[in-house]
């Protein structure tokens, strides 16, 4: 470690599907967080660690602000408050084709006190450049106090300069994670993470948004890890639409599932699915500290 060692939290902010997952895998270098073009797909604050010989970026995805309509989401929200008051440096994004008026509305609800960077993500979906400037210049008279970049998430374009913003603002100070640590999440809830990443990928409207999925048991034998894992949904339809014809969609699930925990894992896996139906599981406290949801 060097003489001069920073370390520090940095938070991401946003609305639903500005980037801000996809952001972090970026950052990282690291396919940590999961990702999907559906809103609500993060539902936990994840911490993301990036250490280098002279520095520490913790950084904290937070969920996408919205408006609660069950305990879920009142859960999600208390995520973004509690992220609030630990940071050093505030990211927030927004996507660059929607309008100001939903980052003003962001900005205004945090207060945030500390040095902010405003990333215009998407600017690869705006072929025209005289627009991307345009919409630049619009955000940086509207966020004088913030640093304004427009970037990719998904191209890495313009990703090299947040982290140099970043360290000008970290207070000196020694790790707070071990050098070879990336988050400080155990390995069950990425492993249930990426099966719910599976689940927005392969199902459409509700379900999604109605499930939950719950690691039961997870055994490391000499060859082979064994998962199994219940996949919570709020009624017997969609326990049905889940399974699908002759149990075509939650095999498909299951392959693709363990396709990715093998990945990420780099070792083989035997995964066994069970499908249970929890009525308003999102609105009841138990179902929820169970979930994970605290």
């Amino acid at each position: 470690m060097s003489a001069t060692h920073k370390a520090g939290f940095v938070n991401i902010f946003g609305p639903p599907n500005a980037g801000k997952s996809t952001l972090l895998n970026a950052l990282l270098g690291e396919s940590l967080v999961i990702t999907s073009p559906k809103v609500q797909t993060t539902r936990h604050r994840i911490i993301g660690i990036l250490t280098e010989p002279d520095y520490q970026i913790v950084f904290s995805d937070t969920p996408g602000i919205i408006e609660p309509k069950y305990k879920l989401h009142n859960k999600m929200m208390l995520q973004v408050k509690s992220a609030l008051e630990d940071a050093d440096v505030a990211i927030l994004m927004q996507d660059i084709t929607q309008p100001t008026d939903e980052t003003e509305a962001v900005a205004t609800m945090l207060k945030l006190k500390v040095p902010t960077i405003l990333l215009l993500n998407k600017s690869d979906l705006i072929k025209d450049k005289k627009e991307v400037n345009e919409k630049l210049r619009l955000f940086k008279e509207k966020f004088p106090k913030f640093l304004v970049l427009t970037i990719s998430a998904q191209t890495k374009s313009n990703i090299d300069k947040i982290v140099p913003f970043i360290l000008k603002y970290l207070p000196d100070a020694p790790p707070f994670y071990p050098e070879d640590s990336m988050s400080d999440r155990p390995t069950r809830f990425f492993v249930s993470e990426l099966i719910r990443e599976q689940i927005y990928s392969l199902y459409k409207e509700e379900i999604p948004y109605h499930s939950a999925v719950m690691i039961q048991s997870y055994e490391e034998k000499p060859n082979i890890t064994v998962i199994k894992a219940d996949i919570i949904v709020t009624r017997e339809t969609q326990k049905v639409i889940m399974i699908g014809k002759g149990g075509a969609l939650i095999k498909q699930l299951g392959i693709n599932a363990r396709k990715n925990i093998e990945e990420f894992l780099g070792a083989k896996v035997h995964l066994e699915l069970f499908i249970k139906v929890r009525p308003k599981w999102r609105d009841t406290e138990n179902y929820l500290k169970e979930y994970g949801y605290n």
